[in-house]
């Protein structure tokens, strides 16, 4: 006879009937295309969401100008002109992004509102960010706003990009040079970096460990937040992915077996999307 079997058994050790399970994770929402959607769809929820992310975008560059350790690769180009000419550094950059926009025609890219308001927000935003934030602070204090610049400026792309009004100009320069000579958005866009911060530099524009901090991680960090705010349009969001995996599929429409990206012609929807 098993003696278990009849053995008393300790309410103290006893196991329960239903263990605890943990509790389940929220599921990340995916990602819907980024192409753009007209100012008519829901503007109300989808315009505070764009200004509040292209303040915070322009707030974002200055936070990382005060911590003098390096910035993105456009604010070292910005620094670099600050230097030669009497302009503050959002006059530079709302000067240059309506220079970058006279380079979309022979791209044949069209600005959008999205567009428009990039330009005029980040060169307000980015001043003001300067007004408010004292030079030269100590190194822990630079450290930290670099620290923060950087998560802050991931962030802000995220929201603003997610807003789905259209590329800012320097993105638009991107998108569309893909668009017209074939190549990677990867490639043109590490070519267009390259070159602006080696402009910047010879101006006299500040390259540090934030350049590298920034180049290496705002990518993954937009990339978290964005799921979290791109604007679904349910209806043609659906349209669009139908329409890109029937181009995918079709013989001889993308022969180089390239993915097609967001905002290239290869698609009859609006361009997309920068920070």
């Amino acid at each position: 006879m098993n003696d278990n079997a009849t053995a008393p058994r300790n309410p103290r050790t006893r196991t329960p009937e239903h263990p605890a399970s943990p509790p389940p994770r929220t599921p990340r929402p995916a990602l819907p295309p980024l192409t753009h959607v007209p100012l008519r769809r829901q503007p109300l929820r989808r315009l505070p969401q764009l200004f509040v992310g292209l303040a915070l975008y322009g707030f974002s560059l200055a936070v990382m100008v005060r911590a003098a350790l390096g910035v993105n690769p456009w604010s070292v180009l910005y620094e670099g002109l600050e230097h030669h000419t009497s302009l503050s550094f959002g006059t530079i950059s709302a000067l240059l992004g309506v220079l970058v926009l006279l380079l979309w025609i022979p791209l044949k890219q069209k600005p959008t509102f999205g567009t428009v308001a990039n330009i005029a927000v980040l060169a307000y935003a980015s001043d003001l960010g300067l007004s408010l934030i004292p030079p030269h602070p100590g190194l822990p204090a630079r450290v930290g706003l670099l620290v923060g610049g950087v998560l802050l400026n991931g962030f802000s792309v995220a929201v603003y990009v997610g807003a789905r009004f259209g590329p800012g100009p320097r993105d638009g320069l991107m998108t569309g040079a893909s668009a017209t000579t074939g190549r990677s958005i990867r490639l043109i866009r590490t070519l267009i970096e390259i070159s602006v911060l080696t402009a910047g530099w010879l101006l006299g524009g500040s390259v540090g460990v934030g350049t590298v901090l920034y180049a290496l991680t705002v990518g993954s960090i937009t990339q978290l937040f964005l799921p979290w705010f791109a604007f679904r349009d349910d209806g043609a969001d659906t349209r669009t992915s139908h329409l890109r995996r029937r181009l995918r599929r079709a013989p001889g429409n993308n022969p180089s077996g390239r993915r097609v990206g967001l905002g290239t012609t290869a698609l009859p929807s609006s361009p997309n999307r920068e920070p």
